[in-house]
């Protein structure tokens, strides 16, 4: 059994924070010189802000997407996301092309698999 421990609202907050970040990693880890590497977390980073903003939880703009909906989304891209360097074909680039990959799918799959379903009441 898998505790879901994480709070809506701090998911959240994760979500923008990781959307953000995810933008900026292909310089920050000058990773940007493969498009394929740089696309994959950009498109992340992008659509987890898009369906963060649409999100029924706490930081949610228009909150019409349910949470085990945007859980669900995060987990399909957190596979994605550290499937992508073999899927298309930038883990031969080296570690530092695949590892943040790795890790970022990885982490995602985690927050979306303990992060309750409905926010805390009070």
């Amino acid at each position: 059994m898998i505790l879901r421990a994480i709070p809506t609202g701090v998911h959240g907050a994760i979500d923008y924070l990781t959307g953000g970040a995810l933008l900026a990693a292909p310089k920050v880890l000058g990773i940007e010189d493969d498009p394929r590497a740089a696309l994959v977390l950009r498109s992340a980073g992008g659509g987890a802000l898009v369906y963060s903003l649409i999100t029924d939880y706490e930081l949610g703009l228009l909150r019409l997407l349910p949470m085990p909906a945007h859980l669900a989304l995060d987990a399909a891209s957190g596979v994605l996301v550290a499937a992508s360097p073999w899927l298309f074909g930038f883990a031969g680039r080296g570690r530092r092309y695949w590892l943040p990959h790795v890790l970022v799918g990885a982490t995602e799959v985690l927050a979306a698999t303990t992060t309750r379903t409905e926010p805390s009441a009070g």
